[in-house]
């Protein structure tokens, strides 16, 4: 559970401070008033990820030089610093710097959203995201190659726009690929077939009907990332860009046989992309050994009430359960005791 947020200079808030219910808190304001950067400061503080930006200064507000971001969370005070350099961490007022120390303490997320149709009808890097999400937050391991693989793939890229694939500083690069990607495709495997069995109960469940869903992780290189370095030499050196490696891998997702994105309604997209999201949290607390908190941004007014009984009903009643929402109005037909905050123009009211 988090206890307490406090911002300063992150997005639209120059300064804000608030306490947190354990059950969990609803926050409710026009769009762009600054609810999901509530939400998005609780990812940042406890994941050291943003499921909205892909670099820090994106985070600062305008005319400032860095954020702040802190608060206390099962019981540790942590924080998190961030400027154009990057972020810095510190952990019980004790500067930290390695993360891995700093992730093994600090709490697990759960991101429910609109974009969730992303997992659904986007390309296959929504559905990357979505696995690596989930597994950096319980496997060191994963998180160690992942990170390892983020940073040869970067840089191989970049000497790929001068280079040709055989040369010796991109095939040193190459070997940091194989060596990591492989292991990252085996643990992703490992976790689509914890989280089949339970996408699929979520999806009867929710549906009400006996729709078979599958979750299969497809890995284009068979198996040998060798060999798909091999084949593809000749058009990486013409192109000038890594492609092959499990960051050009897909999820795939069939319902009845079919492919969920070209042939499923609206309605079984809408519910595929909950079960996903509620099978999430179940893997989370099995293998991170703790409740996630459940970050929801703006999801029950969008859902119709069928969808909306049924995720009620699935989320976890000790969990903790931090909401957005524009209007009330559908609160009124839930049994959700939860304190309601206004958020208004970066202010918390």
């Amino acid at each position: 559970m988090i206890e307490s947020l406090r911002l300063v200079n992150f997005r639209c808030f120059e300064q804000a401070s608030l306490s947190l219910d354990t059950a969990g808190q609803i926050f409710v304001g026009e769009n762009a008033q600054g609810k999901t950067s509530l939400l998005e400061a609780v990812c940042l503080l406890l994941r050291l990820q943003s499921p909205r930006a892909r670099q820090t200064r994106q985070l600062i507000r305008e005319g400032a030089e860095g954020f702040g971001i802190a608060g206390e969370a099962w019981g540790r005070e942590l924080q998190v610093r961030g400027d154009r350099k990057g972020l810095s961490l510190k952990a019980e007022g004790t500067e930290v710097s390695v993360r891995r120390e700093y992730l093994e303490e600090s709490g697990l997320v759960v991101w429910m959203g609109n974009e969730d149709l992303d997992l659904v009808r986007g390309g296959g890097e929504s559905r990357r995201r979505y696995l690596d999400f989930i597994a950096t937050q319980i496997d060191a391991e994963y998180r160690h190659h992942w990170t390892r693989y983020r940073g040869a793939l970067k840089a191989r890229n970049r000497y790929l726009k001068t280079l040709s694939a055989g040369e010796g500083v991109v095939q040193a690069y190459t070997k940091m690929l194989i060596e990591h990607g492989s292991e990252m495709v085996r643990l992703r495997e490992e976790l689509c077939e914890k989280l089949m069995p339970l996408a699929r109960h979520n999806q009867a469940e929710i549906s009400g009907a006996g729709e078979e869903l599958a979750v299969k992780y497809v890995d284009r290189a068979k198996g040998d990332l060798e060999a798909a370095f091999a084949e593809v030499e000749e058009s990486e050196t013409r192109r000038g860009m890594t492609l092959a490696g499990p960051h050009r891998d897909e999820l795939k997702l069939t319902i009845a046989g079919r492919s969920a994105k070209d042939f499923a309604s609206e309605g079984q997209q809408r519910t595929l992309a909950l079960s996903l999201k509620l099978a999430q949290g179940e893997v989370l607390r099995e293998l991170g050994k703790r409740e996630p908190v459940y970050l929801i941004d703006d999801v029950f007014g969008e859902l119709d009430p069928k969808r909306r009984n049924a995720l009620m009903g699935r989320l976890p009643e000790g969990a903790q359960k931090l909401i957005t929402t524009t209007n009330l109005d559908w609160l009124e037909d839930e049994k959700m005791d939860l304190a309601v905050t206004e958020v208004k123009a970066g202010k918390v009211i």
